[in-house]
């Protein structure tokens, strides 16, 4: 089904778990997609826990067959917003910190 190369490119792979945050669809729904072979998987453990690798491109083929492309294209804005609302608030406390320091340093030349 997939090239090999696909399971090595940077954020082609996820957990299950990942995927259940991400696309709103619970863990028995990519069980039965590997079961009837539309996802591939690869058994993994992270800290211990076991866990399924699959491939981003596959799943959200599935869910669009499965549950429609609306229902693909919600989660990927819900997820996209999220990485979007991270950046903003990092970037927030990134400008506080570089305020406080530029006060500091203005203090400190007016003396």
């Amino acid at each position: 089904m997939a090239d090999y190369g696909e399971w090595n490119r940077k954020d082609a792979t996820l957990s299950d778990a990942t995927a259940q945050k991400e696309y709103g669809v619970p863990r028995d729904f990519i069980i039965e997609g590997i079961r009837a072979g539309k996802i591939e998987c690869r058994e993994a453990s992270i800290w211990g826990n076991p866990t399924f690798k699959i491939l981003r491109s596959q799943l959200e083929l599935y869910i669009a067959a499965e549950l429609g492309a609306d229902h693909l294209a919600r989660g990927k804005a819900k997820a996209e917003l999220r990485a979007v609302s991270r950046e903003i608030s990092a970037t927030r406390k990134k400008l506080a910190k570089l305020e406080a320091r530029k006060t500091e340093l203005e203090r400190t030349t007016k003396t």
